[in-house]
């Protein structure tokens, strides 16, 4: 790959060497499946003469086709995987003055300040106001759906401690340029100056007093001293909620204006809160990040866009330089929609007990989307090129106004009074009435993973996309340490997936025609793993509960087909388990990916499910459920010491738990019969051990734990219930 003018390498790409193992064990395995669906459908047909061969047949079958369509589905991402690297010191032989460098708007989105705190939005966007890149070329949108003045007040702090903090992170080579990061725990260790002690001070000093308003839930008298921050803040009337309330557009700096203390420009910063009223839909983060699209274009109308959320905050100064090795490669910028860098966890213990550095979704499969048209977008990390949102590479579509299309240059200052209005006109409500906004303009509608579909839609269109994985994280962002916030996050991700995967635009009817069978196939792999559940629950329950009847459903040890179920198993779960060590993974981590991908199937996958046919149903309305940014003390010292945390009565925490009982139960009773000579339950008292060892943190949970973080008695007491009700009905069924 060239440089565009000077022919200098600025990016290279590198097929790996494994692509082709991947290919012929796929075959193999694909013939595997093929011999164990015809022995399926031959059981079902010669011994389906009483209801319960009948039945343990007939589901067995449609397990296993489910099993073996998410299986063909995996296989598309690891026909051509490609790694990518970028050459950023060959950049400056390209673009050799500040004035070269593309614009760039950083878009920040939050939406609650009590969940996802202003503090932490603050670092947030120091981290990237202090990027090494030119401040007249840069620009911060602030989205704040949970319309606080509390947040804007925050952002005024963050930019008063940004004059001192960006001079100083430049001049000292600072790479954590997020104060809370470079300040954290490890700070009292490094052998630092006065000055940064000064600076430290500083920090803790703005925190205190933005701490001080989220408590208070107003802004103080004496922050209002000055008029344009008094007319700032009056804008929060009392006859306003969060549901009802006008457009706020506040330019909080302005580069052509405001200097650091070094003398420096500031970047410019926007704050954005939309318009909201409760008769119209908002369409959540899609419609904030179209609405800072719009104002965006009005003020600034930068060619490259990077969207964040407020709690992913900069790890690499450079990151823009990189993500530039890219935009200005002639050869392929002009069909780029988007560069995706991984979504990189902080805070992680040691054995990463949730899987919340999704090894496989954030760097395994994106290398293998790399070989075909790019990865599909995360929601945040991620270099747009603006010119995507509107139409395909090939034929553009033109907004309602000149001033909103992505050729539009804007002449005037971004806190001319004119611009401000038609920024307030682009950010109301009702904007989008009658308008090709989230279906053909912008973010796409109609799916609560924004993300996902409309990087799917963008695909179609016939842009590309690429994976960029530098070996610094470009991006770091605290890791969930509760189990219920990471299956709440989930079973949002499972509603908005199946939205799609039963659309008309549903990869399978609608993606084949454009992308191709191969992108076809993983698209079709996230749409579609909300369906995970139902052989999950299979394996997890039917094979126990026909055990403890002493009923012997699986091939005994002699028989061949013993070794193909042992070769389907243990082929795909080794497979899984070498890409996961050769990502730089830990057999310990995969370990607990592996038994996070069977906790999901059992809990946010399938009420993901229950609440999608709820929502069609009319029984239920959706919501956005936004997660928890704080962390209790109590909690992160379980969560380092490697313990579950089940301290809440969730609902989605009894299919686990009734499992588990379930597994141990016959997993007992296996091991006596298998000692008393029944070896044709050994298949059956494999499967439920198997149960047992992933299960262990539950039972650590119910029985020997006294922390805030045991599972809830109301919990256990259900599901031993539903465990002795399922033994009771299954001897009713046995004896039909």
């Amino acid at each position: 790959m060239k440089g565009t003018k000077s022919k200098l390498i600025l990016h290279s790409s590198t097929p790996l060497r494994r692509r082709l193992f991947n290919r012929l064990f796929a075959l193999i395995y694909a013939a595997a499946i093929s011999v164990l669906l015809y022995h399926q459908a031959g059981t079902l047909i010669r011994r389906g003469t009483t209801f319960l061969s009948f039945f343990t047949s007939l589901s067995f079958l449609i397990s296993d086709l489910i099993l073996a369509f998410m299986w063909i589905n995996s296989q598309a991402f690891r026909m051509n995987p490609v790694a990518t690297k970028t050459f950023p010191e060959n950049l400056l032989e390209v673009l050799n003055r500040p004035e070269d460098f593309p614009a760039l708007d950083v878009f920040i989105c939050t939406a609650d300040p009590h969940k996802e705190p202003p503090v932490m939005v603050a670092a947030t966007v120091l981290s990237v106001m202090a990027y090494d890149y030119p401040a007249e070329k840069l620009s911060v949108y602030v989205s704040d759906d949970g319309w606080s003045e509390v947040t804007l007040f925050a952002l005024m702090e963050a930019v008063e401690f940004g004059k001192v903090w960006l001079p100083f992170c430049k001049t000292n080579g600072v790479m954590e340029r997020c104060p809370e990061a470079y300040f954290g725990s490890d700070f009292a260790t490094r052998n630092c100056s006065s000055e940064t002690e000064k600076i430290k001070d500083m920090y803790e000093n703005m925190k205190t007093r933005v701490e001080n308003a989220v408590e208070r839930g107003h802004i103080a008298d004496e922050y209002k001293s000055s008029m344009q921050k008094a007319k700032a803040f009056g804008k929060w009337a009392k006859d306003f909620t969060i549901q009802d309330h006008p457009a706020v557009v506040q330019v909080i700096s302005q580069n052509s204006e405001d200097k650091d203390d070094a003398g420096c420009s500031l970047p410019n910063l926007i704050y954005v809160s939309r318009q909201k009223s409760r008769t119209t839909p908002h369409h959540f983060k899609a419609g904030a990040l179209n609405v800072l699209l719009r104002v965006s274009a009005v003020m600034t109308n930068s060619p490259i866009i990077l969207t964040l959320d407020c709690d992913m905050i900069s790890n690499d100064p450079s990151t823009p330089h990189k993500m530039l090795c890219f935009f200005i490669d002639n050869s392929i910028k002009h069909s780029l929609g988007y560069v995706q860098l991984p979504a990189c966890s902080s805070g992680l213990n040691n054995a990463d007990i949730y899987g919340s550095d999704l090894k496989r979704m954030s760097h395994i499969n994106p290398m293998g989307l790399n070989g075909l048209l790019g990865p599909e977008y995360f929601g945040s990390g991620t270099f747009f090129n603006r010119r995507a949102f509107y139409g395909g590479p090939l034929s553009m579509i033109e907004p309602e106004v000149p001033e909103l299309s992505p050729d539009y240059a804007v002449r005037k200052p971004i806190n001319d009074q004119a611009i401000l209005d038609l920024a307030h006109q682009v950010a109301s409500c009702d904007y989008e009435n009658q308008s090709k906004w989230g279906s053909k303009i912008g973010l796409r509608y109609g799916s609560l993973v924004e993300d996902y579909y409309t990087s799917y839609r963008l695909h179609c269109e016939g842009w590309r996309s690429i994976f960029c994985n530098p070996k610094r994280p470009a991006f770091m962002s605290e890791a969930p340490i509760s189990l219920h916030t990471v299956i709440i996050q989930m079973k949002r991700w499972s509603v908005g997936l199946l939205e799609v995967a039963l659309s008309k635009y549903s990869p399978l009817t609608f993606g084949i025609r454009f992308i191709g069978p191969l992108m076809t196939h993983c698209y079709s792999y996230y749409a579609f793993g909300p369906i995970w559940p139902f052989p999950i629950m299979i394996y997890a329950f039917l094979p126990q509960l026909t055990m403890l009847h002493n009923i012997s459903i699986f091939p005994k040890v002699s028989d061949s087909r013993f070794f193909l179920y042992t070769f389907l198993f243990l082929g795909a779960y080794l497979q899984d388990f070498f890409e996961f060590i050769l990502s730089e993974g830990t057999i310990l981590r995969w370990w607990n990916d592996q038994r996070m991908w069977l906790i999901m199937g059992l809990s946010s996958n399938l009420f993901g499910t229950l609440e999608y046919i709820s929502n069609h149903l009319g029984i239920s309305s959706r919501g956005f459920d936004v997660t928890y940014k704080t962390n209790d003390n109590d909690l992160r010292k379980r969560y380092d010491e490697g313990m579950f945390e089940f301290g809440v009565a969730s609902p989605m925490f009894v299919p686990l738990s009734t499992a588990a009982i379930m597994n141990l139960a016959a997993f007992l009773w296996g091991i006596f019969q298998v000692l008393m000579g029944k070896y044709d339950l050994f298949g059956q008292v494999v499967i439920a051990g198997f149960g047992v060892v992933n299960s262990w943190p539950i039972y650590e949970a119910m029985v020997l734990r006294n922390d805030k973080g045991k599972m809830p008695t109301k919990i256990t007491l259900i599901s031993g219930f539903l465990a002795w009700i399922m033994f009771v009905l299954s001897s009713f069924v046995v004896q039909m």
